[in-house]
């Protein structure tokens, strides 16, 4: 599958703490998230995975990248793997389905990776719940619709937003997507903006900066 800005924007962007133990990828796909946590930090990462081709090339790039003792992929649903793990985690990150269904895919396994209807967000937010330690902490890149949506169910899902970064292709252009952190404990809450490129269409200062050790071209 193919390697967005989303997932690398959202595991540059998160702030880890250096105490996680354990970190959940939902969604995992081709495993970059799961990777990005694995080179910024010393915990056990699991990947999980529905869609079977998408997990069988994220457990390969498990196994081919530096940290295979540390990266595990589960070809599951998350309900599923829910029901058999006993594994809590310190950190759950997700770049989760984000078309309401409607619009054709072309193939199912795309139609997996961008259906709400194959894991809806409130689903996400009551599992990932269940799965969290006490003080863990959920990192997801949404739509910006669907970053409003999660943060009025956070609470009821047992979740307090705590930072959410609005993210611009060009400081001219709407707010398309977010990215969002939720704690399992209230806190202060941070809001600010992240222009992708600048006015003359290069990547700008703050984005080469945020994911410079993730891209090879800068």
């Amino acid at each position: 599958m193919k390697v967005g800005t989303d997932s690398i924007l959202l595991g540059a962007w998160l702030t880890l703490s250096g105490d996680e133990r354990h970190i959940l990828d939902i969604g995992s796909g081709s495993g970059v998230l799961a990777l990005m946590m694995a080179q910024r930090s010393r915990a056990q990462i699991d990947g999980v995975e529905i869609e079977p081709l998408a997990a069988g090339q994220g457990a390969e790039n498990f196994l081919a990248s530096p940290w295979p003792d540390r990266l595990t992929m589960h070809p599951l649903s998350l309900q599923a793997f829910a029901a058999v793990t006993t594994r809590r985690y310190d950190l759950i990150v997700s770049n989760p389905p984000y078309f309401s269904p409607g619009v054709a895919c072309r193939t199912a396994a795309r139609a997996t990776a961008r259906y709400t209807d194959s894991l809806d967000h409130q689903t996400l937010l009551r599992q990932a719940a269940a799965l969290s330690s006490a003080q863990g902490r959920l990192a997801l890149v949404l739509p910006i619709d669907a970053a409003e949506a999660v943060i009025r169910h956070a609470q009821a899902c047992g979740w307090f937003p705590l930072h959410q970064t609005a993210v611009r292709d060009r400081a001219e252009k709407p707010v398309r997507r977010a990215l969002l952190l939720l704690g399992r404990t209230p806190g202060p809450f941070q809001s600010d903006t992240l222009v992708i490129r600048d006015n003359s269409s290069e990547y700008s200062c703050v984005f080469r900066s945020l994911t410079k050790d993730f891209y090879l071209f800068f």
